[in-house]
């Protein structure tokens, strides 16, 4: 009968401290995915999220100043550059891309 006691404590215990190892991994995931996300910017990832981020808005806007103001940018800003350009009646061209690509590999 004493074991009960002792198994319902160890129980209660091995609870308590199961959420802490878990919120550290969910932690270092995070950091690590930000860390790897900043690192990474290139044409071919999303505009909004080269626009999330203002060293890459800069990059991006120095090139097309008015891209984030385009009448169809909500329809857009979830494709990349790179599979915008075929639409965009030769606004982004491979050389704007390259350009374009320079800059954010420049801001790394």
């Amino acid at each position: 009968m004493k074991f009960i006691p002792l198994a319902a404590l160890g129980l209660a215990a091995a609870a308590l401290t199961a959420p802490a190892f878990a919120a550290e991994d969910d932690a270092a995931t995070t950091t690590t995915t930000t860390t790897a996300a900043a690192a990474a910017f290139t044409v071919d990832m999303p505009i909004e999220a080269l626009m999330a981020d203002e060293r890459a808005k800069a990059a991006v806007l120095t090139t097309l100043p008015d891209l984030d103001q385009h009448p169809a940018y909500e329809q857009f800003k979830a494709m990349s550059l790179t599979a915008v350009a075929p639409f965009s009646q030769g606004m982004i061209t491979e050389e704007v891309l390259a350009k374009i690509a320079a800059d954010l590999a420049a801001i790394q």
